[in-house]
């Protein structure tokens, strides 16, 4: 069967979302709406896999609905909707948790590092999630998922999840008209671009978080000109120039780090970088890469605190996104509830 090519992703409600975010799956999210079917979720189940303030909570899921569109994703062009709005999400995750084989959950690296020691108090929500993550996917029968490097092995999972669930339910799958048994996709990765792991502004190795303590780890969307110059200004570097060549990055993460921010924010290459740059130091590149962020963060932080002074067009804006995902994912939920053998009333 071939199926439609259509991307689904989605980013969770819980802190502001950053630089990382934007160079890291928003630039792409925002070019794919152009050649593509695109669905974009504000991923609420996912965030309560730890405990939320629920008042926050609902505040977060406004501000980066408000993010998203801020940074050009179009509510008209694309579906852009809260998950917690569309139960076929839910219910298909139970479906893929009986799918799914308890050994692949237990080599889910993401689940040992965000338990850590204290898995026994972890909840099962987030032991599980991937199984939902599976669902988030398959429920639209995405084909295309723009994903970071530490989410890859979940769409491994989903892929594996796909092609179990068109293996056990083969026959029923088949007996319902779909003649090759292939009932899901395989979904692919689309992982592209200078910048696809933006790392953090005080530590280049370490990846550039919500949940880092200090704020001066990252650049948030919401931040105004003088804390993104701040921001970069006390960026941590190294003490040598910036080399000519892109080999001469390798064992200096932070200059990496910098240069790629550069490359993805101005639309061009690493080696274009170090042909303007090389050979200089960072009290001469800090300055015009400030400039650089705030001509591009600037504008999108200034629109999204026009649109969270409207938290009532932001709740129409999801309400009509949730409407419109229902649309496409009940018939698939349907028929899965056909072929795994419920009756539906």
């Amino acid at each position: 069967m071939k199926f439609q090519e259509r991307v689904f992703s989605g980013m969770q409600p819980t802190g502001s979302l950053h630089l990382g975010n934007y160079l890291g799956a928003m630039l792409k999210w925002i070019d794919l709406q152009k050649t593509h079917e695109c669905i974009y979720c504000v991923v609420d189940l996912h965030a309560i896999t730890v405990w939320q303030d629920p008042a926050e909570l609902r505040q977060a899921i406004r501000q980066v609905t408000a993010a998203y569109m801020a940074a050009g994703l179009d509510p008209k062009k694309s579906i852009l909707f809260n998950q917690s709005q569309v139960s076929a999400h839910a219910e298909l995750a139970w479906v893929f948790n009986c799918v799914a084989r308890l050994g692949w959950l237990n080599r889910m690296t993401q689940f040992k590092e965000k338990a850590g020691k204290d898995r026994e108090n972890a909840s099962v929500g987030l032991y599980a999630y991937p199984n939902l993550m599976a669902a988030d996917i398959l429920a639209y029968r995405a084909t295309h998922v723009p994903v970071g490097d530490d989410q890859k092995q979940h769409l491994e999972l989903a892929r594996d999840i796909a092609q179990k669930f068109n293996n056990d339910f083969a026959e029923p799958i088949r007996e319902m008209g779909y003649e090759d048994g292939i009932f899901f996709p395989q979904p692919e990765p689309v992982i592209t671009g200078p910048a696809t792991r933006v790392m953090s502004l005080r530590d280049g190795t370490r990846k550039m978080s919500k949940s880092e303590p200090s704020d001066l780890s990252r650049i948030n969307l919401t931040d105004d000109v003088d804390s993104i110059a701040k921001k970069i200004k006390k960026a941590k570097t190294d003490p040598e120039p910036l080399p000519g060549e892109v080999e001469g990055l390798e064992a200096r993460p932070e200059a990496e780090n910098l240069v790629g921010i550069y490359a993805a924010l101005a639309g061009t290459s690493k080696p274009d970088v170090l042909s303007e740059f090389g050979g200089k130091q960072f009290s001469q590149f800090k300055p015009a890469l400030a400039e650089l962020c705030v001509e591009k963060l600037g504008p999108i932080a200034d629109e999204a605190r026009r649109l969270m002074n409207d938290p009532a067009e932001i709740d129409r804006v999801l309400a009509n996104g949730s409407e419109r995902a229902r649309e496409l994912a009940t018939p698939i939920l349907n028929e899965v509830k056909d072929v795994v053998g419920f009756i539906r009333g």
